[in-house]
């Protein structure tokens, strides 16, 4: 007799994976924390004091469940948008609302195209849903956005992704740009367009898309300049006919109370938001200067990261990497060639970086030694 659960075909054919190793399973596993956390994009300047306030106040009422429409979030943000609530899904941050919309769109077998190396939480999904993942490389340490529209038009894909700013190198491309490429996605192509990191990014970086446009979906999140990254809260802005079909799918409980109200207070305070946004340019200035005070380039970054070419090889970034995680410094580094010859460090307090500067110089060195 066979007990335990019985897996789906596609569920048993699956590898055990992890997108990320979070920074406090890697602190379990070595036993003690570290003092920089500059490896997963968080916000380390936090969440409006405004949205702190509003979460205190809804955790006493946390014995109700959420508004499963998330009513008065989305309206917040359709009005901050200059769209309608129809065209707003919230979900459990840009992750979620992936997994629901692969879920949506992608059978097994389908095709899925994105860029090698870029966001593996995409691929994850596309991966638990049976799809077929093609990739095209990065273009001088850019997404290529014709290869990409190219490759969906020869290989059928129900979904192309790119994210405007990069992750994980932090570069970007004009609105015009993506325009063209939200132009000339073929019929029968769904456009998933991340931007995560799109205020940090220069103004005109944003293409002004019409809110009913059936080719695109963009996703944008409260994890990265608010600094709720813990709370779980992103958005989708799409045409009303793929929000409402999210209703089929998605988990109408997922988003917490706590959560959404932290949200909804931060949108309302842009003061904190601008003062975000000027930490982190003057965190990616340092962290350019860092890595010319030691021999390195620091690739020009509209993101709340800068990602730093270590001038060597995959081998070498990654011995950097777990030199400055002895050092109790924690980044991450992209991990695929040729793009993986960096490091990745995100926008730190002056302390962070202190002891980022301090530590870069020894773990260099012992790095070399180790990768001759």
């Amino acid at each position: 007799m066979t007990h335990g659960p019985r897996y789906t075909p596609l569920v048993a054919s699956l590898p055990a994976t992890v997108p990320f190793v979070g920074p406090e399973a890697m602190e379990r596993a070595r036993g003690q924390p570290f003092r920089a956390r500059l490896g997963a994009n968080e916000s380390v300047f936090g969440p409006s004091p405004r949205a702190v306030e509003a979460m205190a106040a809804a955790a006493r009422e946390a014995w109700k469940y959420p508004d499963s429409e998330s009513h008065e979030l989305r309206a917040a943000l359709a009005k901050e948008l200059g769209v309608a609530p129809a065209h707003i899904a919230v979900g459990g941050g840009i992750d979620g609302l992936l997994g629901d919309l692969v879920r949506l769109t992608v059978a097994p077998g389908d095709v899925v195209v994105t860029s090698a190396g870029a966001y593996p939480t995409f691929n994850y999904h596309v991966a638990g849903f049976g799809g077929r993942l093609v990739t095209v490389p990065y273009s001088g340490d850019h997404e290529d956005p014709e290869a990409l529209v190219a490759k969906a038009a020869a290989a059928g894909a129900k979904l192309v992704y790119i994210a405007n700013p990069d992750n994980p190198m932090g570069s970007w491309h004009a609105a015009d740009r993506i325009q063209a490429m939200i132009d000339a996605v073929p019929e029968g192509t769904l456009l998933v367009l991340d931007e995560a990191y799109i205020e940090f990014a220069p103004e005109g970086t944003a293409p002004v898309i019409a809110p009913d446009d059936p080719r695109v979906i963009r996703m944008r999140t409260f994890s990265k300049a608010h600094g709720l990254a813990g709370a779980r809260v992103g958005y989708a802005i799409a045409a009303p006919g793929l929000v409402a079909a999210f209703d089929k799918v998605r988990n109408h409980f997922g988003m917490s109370k706590v959560s959404q109200e932290g949200a909804l207070a931060a949108i309302g305070d842009q003061g904190h938001l601008g003062e975000v946004r000027a930490a982190v340019s003057v965190a990616r200035g340092r962290l350019a200067e860092i890595a010319r005070a030691n021999g390195l380039a620091a690739l020009p970054s509209a993101a709340n990261f800068v990602a730093i070419d270590c001038g060597g090889s995959g081998a070498l970034a990654r011995a950097v990497l777990e030199e400055l995680g002895a050092r109790d410094v924690f980044v991450r580094m992209p991990f695929v060639a040729p793009q993986n010859r960096c490091v990745r460090v995100s926008a730190g307090t002056p302390l962070m970086l202190d002891l980022f500067q301090s530590a870069l110089p020894d773990a260099l060195a012992a790095a070399r030694a180790r990768v001759r």
